[in-house]
């Protein structure tokens, strides 16, 4: 999976809509294999990413979970911690 992709489930406060079209760009990025698409691909590019956030979304509003919900600055510490450990900073 593309690295750019990140959890949005279970963090308080919620995934914001700026979040969820951010991961569906990734993620049409990533399958298309194209960071701009041409002219010619233009519009079904940003058809794509609206239908995948749209369907994100959905996504993100049906599922439930027991586990409390995760921090993002706590996260981003753990996340920032295996990079280090990844590339020898640590």
């Amino acid at each position: 999976m593309c690295r750019n992709i990140h959890t949005l489930h279970n963090f308080e406060p919620r995934a914001t809509s700026a979040e969820v079209e951010a991961a569906a760009l990734q993620y049409v990025r990533k399958i298309s294999g194209s960071t701009k698409p041409s002219k010619a691909n233009e519009e079904a590019f940003a058809r794509a990413v609206e239908e995948i956030a749209h369907a994100t979304q959905h996504l993100l509003d049906a599922l439930v979970t027991h586990a409390p919900a995760r921090n993002r600055d706590d996260e981003a510490a753990k996340a920032k911690a295996r990079a280090a450990v990844r590339f020898g900073t640590a």
